[in-house]
């Protein structure tokens, strides 16, 4: 049932900081594999009919903003047309929460962007659990750009916390998006979301859920399972193992000799034909996989069990 999509829910267009218009972007979405995209200007809506034109049955246009305070970033995803998210907010600020509550009630998402930018005012002071997401790759894994987001600081942080969102019933789905201002920068990375159907209530619900992986670029396919006492589930869905060995399978293509590496609560281990979880161990299982070098190729959210 439902289908995978992929898509950057981090963008920049002329109309705030970037140098592409919306419709040269809409145009390198195309070119770049992605069924979706997200135009996140800094602190300003969409302007009225602009992207209305841009979609299309082949091109989900989200709404969004990129709301751009004081102590961090963050981004407002699946907004109304014109909804403008109030930026005028720093941590343990009341405007805070009544912020992201605007933002749910209008059915949308709320993600914290680039968590460790190094810039005044890049690195997120707001409390991470406050969010619905976490963007855990922004552009380029490692750049000498001095705006490129700390990617490593991100990712350790977000799998760190992992164990015990997801013990507590809260487990937050990483999101990886491209943050693209500059041509040739959209779709890397993109999030690859398993959503019933290609509109903005199915994959705002999908990112929502964890039911998503992130992919340096459309080359890279993945498809990660787990199974137990006959049943099977993926990326986001919960297993309910009865108590039995959790089979975990893996097809993977698009990264020449990949590195791939198994995470649980007990650590990481290398990927094998055959490998197997214990639900007594680990209340989750996910994969990350890399190129020699080390540079990230992809990585998904968890699998959980029970």
């Amino acid at each position: 049932m439902g289908d995978w999509y992929r898509g950057d829910c981090h963008v920049h267009s002329v109309h705030s900081d970037g140098q592409l218009t919306p419709a040269e972007l809409a145009a390198a979405a195309r070119a770049a594999g992605l069924d979706f995209l997200a135009v996140t200007e800094h602190n300003c809506p969409a302007p009225p009919g602009v992207w209305d034109e841009l979609g299309g049955d082949d091109l989900l246009i989200l709404l969004g903003q990129e709301v751009t305070t004081r102590t961090g970033h963050w981004l407002a995803l699946g907004l109304r047309p014109g909804q403008l998210v109030d930026w005028r907010h720093r941590v343990g600020d009341p405007a805070f929460d009544r912020a992201l509550r605007e933002v749910r009630a209008a059915g949308g998402l709320c993600v914290a962007a680039h968590p460790h930018a190094p810039y005044p005012g890049g690195d997120l002071m707001f409390p991470l659990e406050a969010f619905d997401a976490v963007e855990v790759w922004n552009g380029e894994w490692t750049s000498d750009r001095p705006w490129n987001a700390d990617n490593h600081a991100a990712h350790a942080e977000w799998g760190r916390r992992l164990a015990a969102g997801v013990r507590a019933g809260r487990p937050q789905p990483a999101l990886g998006n491209s943050d693209a201002h500059l041509p040739g920068q959209l779709g890397t990375p993109q999030t690859v979301v398993h959503a019933e159907q290609l509109d903005s209530p199915a994959i705002l619900a999908a990112l929502r859920a964890g039911r998503s992986w992130i992919a340096e670029s459309a080359a890279v396919e993945l498809e990660f399972t787990a199974e137990a006492d006959g049943r099977r589930a993926g990326i986001g869905e919960r297993l309910a193992t009865a108590g039995r060995p959790v089979a975990l399978h893996l097809d993977l293509a698009g990264v020449p000799d990949p590195q791939v590496r198994v995470h649980t609560e007990r650590g990481k281990a290398r990927w094998q034909a055959g490998l197997t979880a214990d639900a007594a161990e680990t209340s989750f299982v996910r994969v990350e996989v890399r190129h020699p070098d080390g540079r990230p190729a992809a990585l998904t959210n968890p699998i959980l069990l029970t």
